[in-house]
C-alpha cells in the first residue's frame, strides 16, 4: 500500500467561550487520494459537564451526528452533504459554532486513512 497525505481537524466542545476552555470530542480525517472523509467521536458526558455544567450534551452529540452526515454524504448533513468531498471537508474545518469548533488543520501521511482516524481518536480524544 502506498503512503498518502491526509489532513485532519480535531473537533472541540467549548462550553464557555469566555473561558477559552475546551474538550476534544472528535476528529475528521480527509484523504483526497483515497477518496476518504470520515469522523470519529466520543463524548464523555461527565467530563464535559464538569467543564460546563449547563452544556446541552445531547445538542453536542447532535452536532457530531450532523458532521457524520456531512462526511458520509447522507441526509443528516443537509445541503453540505451534497457537495464534493473536498468542499465538505472545507465546510467542516470552518468555524461556525461557538460550542462545537474545529481546531487548526494538521496533516500527515498514512497507508490506511481509516486506521489513522482511529489512532487519532485514541490519541487526541479518548
Amino acid at each position: 500500500m502506498s503512503r498518502q497525505s491526509y489532513q485532519y481537524v480535531v473537533l472541540r466542545c467549548v462550553p464557555r467561550v469566555d473561558r477559552e476552555e475546551f474538550l476534544n470530542v472528535g476528529v475528521v480525517v480527509y484523504c483526497q487520494a483515497a477518496q476518504f472523509l470520515d469522523v470519529a467521536w466520543h463524548v464523555e458526558r461527565d467530563r464535559l459537564r464538569a467543564l460546563g455544567p449547563h452544556v446541552d450534551v445531547d445538542q453536542v452529540c447532535g452536532g457530531l451526528t450532523f458532521v457524520e452526515g456531512v462526511c458520509s454524504g447522507d441526509e443528516r448533513g443537509g445541503a453540505a452533504s451534497r457537495k464534493p468531498m473536498g468542499e465538505r471537508f472545507g465546510f467542516l474545518k470552518a468555524p461556525r459554532s461557538t460550542v462545537l469548533q474545529p481546531g487548526p488543520v494538521h496533516g500527515g501521511v498514512t497507508t490506511d486513512p481509516a486506521a489513522e482516524l482511529q489512532h487519532l481518536l485514541a490519541r487526541l480524544v479518548r
